[in-house]
């Protein structure tokens, strides 16, 4: 069987090989274990530098169609991208007339025409990874809400599994709630009670996430500026790069925090993985979200997320038995991460629930549930 990825994400060919954002080219590896030939629409690029986060695809028999970006962020952009959207839709078509299965990643440009086209090949057997919010209560843009209108639509769209996350009123036959993952059955450690509280042991906290406004990670510092006029001894590292470094850096620097605020940049899963272990806390103060992994990943390591009550997961926190749920109020996050850590006992029985819930989710039930789903189709 051949299998067609329709995808906005940028790759980069290099030495024989396409690379692309380590978590989604991990998920797309064991999708390929299921099929003899893979097609992937998307980006990319040539280049001699790959990010340290990017992985390559596994896959012997790729054959990739190149497409450009594209996007409508400004007036000069949307005309570009009017003039080439043609040549892109007639590639992705083409595409999804050689596949035996079409798989869509939505949301975003790529997914709204993958969701377009696909509407011609009504027997062909698809599947689409909604990594978006589903939830219709709040507000959305308008290509996201076509883009769902047309996943979950059992006339318009026939032959199609869409898997989204978490559990939503408006679920149709299309729909399948689920999951991803980022650790083995092999990496599953029993849960070790965490030393919290008390001058001797500072309270660890994480970031781990784009450094972006839709992030909030200078919330984060300012929740340790909080701690430590308290009088409370803490650490903050924040993982990932992007537009707001340089002024988080800044920051930084003018509240004179250097000494327990650590900004690493992108670092492989590895090096992020031992500072999940040895954290108290997970600090994600995010606008939108689909499923964070990074969310689930301090769970799987005992490490209680912070966070707002976006997309599914106040589900994930089962409401807040096993995680903080938390408004954008730096006041609000330093007095919960204050309390908890004055209640060590509490603290690693929510630590332990955590726990116990994210290590049920790893790559092999990934894997398992993607073969189902597969088979079932074929």
């Amino acid at each position: 069987m051949t299998l067609l990825i329709v995808t906005q994400l940028s790759h980069v060919f290099k030495d024989g090989k396409y690379y692309a954002y380590g978590p989604y080219t991990k998920e797309i590896n064991i999708w390929t274990k299921f099929f003899s030939k893979i097609y992937i629409v998307a980006p990319c690029t040539f280049s001699d530098k790959i990010s340290g986060i990017d992985l390559p695809y596994l896959s012997t028999n790729i054959e990739f169609i190149r497409v450009p970006s594209f996007n409508f962020i400004n007036p000069v952009n949307a005309i570009k991208a009017l003039g080439i959207i043609p040549l892109i839709f007639w590639k992705i078509l083409r595409s999804m007339g050689k596949a035996d299965h079409i798989h869509l990643r939505c949301p975003g440009n790529m997914g709204l025409l993958g969701s377009i086209g696909q509407l011609f090949f009504p027997s062909k057997k698809k599947s689409a990874k909604y990594a978006g919010n589903w939830d219709w209560s709040i507000r959305q843009p308008k290509s996201y809400r076509v883009q769902q209108f047309l996943l979950r639509s059992t006339f318009l769209t026939r032959n199609m599994k869409t898997l989204v996350y978490g559990e939503w009123p408006d679920k149709t036959e299309n729909i399948i709630p689920f999951f991803t993952a980022s650790y083995s059955d092999l990496d599953v450690l029993p849960f070790i009670p965490r030393k919290i509280g008390g001058f001797e042991t500072p309270i660890e906290l994480i970031f781990v996430g784009t450094l972006s406004k839709y992030k909030n990670p200078d919330i984060c510092i300012e929740v340790v500026k909080i701690l430590k006029g308290n009088k409370i001894a803490c650490n903050l590292h924040l993982f990932g790069d992007g537009p707001l470094k340089k002024s988080l850096e800044e920051l930084v620097g003018v509240s004179e925090l250097e000494g327990c605020v650590t900004i690493h940049g992108n670092k492989p899963a590895e090096f992020v993985k031992r500072y999940y272990q040895q954290s108290h806390f997970l600090i994600f103060i995010s606008d939108s979200e689909g499923w964070p992994k990074v969310v689930a990943e301090s769970m799987f390591w005992g490490c209680l997320p912070v966070t707002t009550k976006v997309s599914c997961v106040p589900q994930m926190l089962d409401f807040g038995s096993r995680g903080v749920l938390v408004s954008k109020n730096p006041s609000e996050i330093a007095e919960r991460i204050q309390f908890l850590a004055s209640c060590p006992d509490e603290y690693n029985i929510m630590a332990r629930k955590a726990h116990e819930w994210s290590t049920g989710y790893t790559l092999e039930k990934f894997e398992s549930e993607i073969g189902r789903l597969v088979n079932s189709q074929r």
